[in-house]
């Protein structure tokens, strides 16, 4: 659903107007952020030509490639950078901060963003311009992609101990594996995208020295959350060992039991085979206990060839 949102100062309070026609009344010293939630192209026009900026399509953002997310003018910042939604798919955002004003750009809701809101509501003091609202929404991202990590490292423990616990091993649980896999490579690149434009933030020449101190913080949070990534990986890596594995052991046992049964059945067919020759001349051919003798003889044979691998603990 499309929705424009307008951050504004008003005396002591923020307040937000929901109308592009607003920004005639409003004077730009009072406004922080604009949220642009799949608006239509005549509304960004016209923020573009209230603000003189270019606000990128969705097609550009994706099209970008990841060392050039990042322009820094004499008076302006654009970043582009990839949110994740529980579901692990992409929402590209295109940041533009100019003249202490943050244009946000997206296609769908981000939880991050209503987080951040709620956050502006509470301690209005603590975002007296864009550039503030844009390190609480990068903190807030990255607090979310810690939850996002510590559920997937949740849901690794929980397929460990169902392989654990589990008499035999199938392919839903290789195919669990390479999920999770692919939602931790999901998370990693993620968490990468926010380092580099936090580290570009770093090195803006105008970016409010009061707000590098916690740009910092993020930059040791995101480092924590690599290694918390790559713990993951080491955990699905072992667990496909360990499913691998199991299912050589499962094959090994049904290939012991077709052995066993081979040998077993060797001795038997051995006799009936020789009794089977067409020859005249065969003494027990004759013998009125010959039936009952080769009878005997094969099942003899097979409880010795029994006895001989339970002493040897093959069975």
């Amino acid at each position: 659903m499309a929705e424009l949102k307008i951050f504004y100062k008003d005396s002591e309070k923020i307040k937000v107007a929901r109308s592009i026609s607003a920004l005639k009344q409003l004077d730009k010293k009072d406004i922080i952020w604009i949220d642009l939630l799949d608006v239509s192209d005549r509304t960004e026009e016209t923020l573009e030509g209230f603000l003189k900026i270019d606000i990128q399509e969705d097609e550009e953002m994706e099209e970008i490639e990841m060392s050039s997310r990042y322009i820094q003018t004499d008076d302006s910042i654009v970043a582009n950078s990839n949110f994740l939604h529980t579901n692990f798919d992409v929402e590209p955002v295109n940041f533009i901060l100019k003249n202490s004003i943050l244009v946000t750009s997206h296609d769908n809701d981000l939880g991050s963003f209503n987080e951040t809101i709620k956050r502006m509501y509470v301690n209005t003091r603590n975002f007296p311009t864009g550039f503030h609202v844009l390190v609480a929404l990068m903190e807030t991202r990255v607090e979310r992609d810690a939850d996002m990590i510590e559920d997937t490292t949740d849901m690794i423990t929980e397929l460990s101990t169902h392989i654990n616990a589990s008499d035999h091993v199938d392919q839903d649980i290789l195919i669990q594996i390479k999920d999770l896999q692919e939602k931790v490579t999901i998370l990693r690149q993620n968490i990468m995208d926010k380092q580099r434009v936090i580290s570009n933030f770093l090195k803006c020449d105008f970016f409010p020295e009061e707000l590098q101190p916690r740009l910092t913080m993020i930059i040791k949070d995101i480092n924590s959350l690599f290694e918390y990534t790559r713990f993951g990986f080491d955990r699905l890596d072992y667990l496909q060992d360990t499913f691998l594995g199991l299912v050589n052991i499962e094959q090994n046992k049904i290939i012991k039991i077709f052995t066993v049964v081979n040998v077993i059945f060797l001795p038997p067919t051995l006799i009936a085979s020789m009794y089977g020759m067409n020859f005249k001349h065969m003494p027990e051919l004759d013998w009125t206990l010959g039936y009952p003798f080769s009878i005997g003889l094969m099942v003899v044979f097979t409880l010795i060839v029994l006895l001989i691998f339970r002493l040897k603990k093959w069975l």
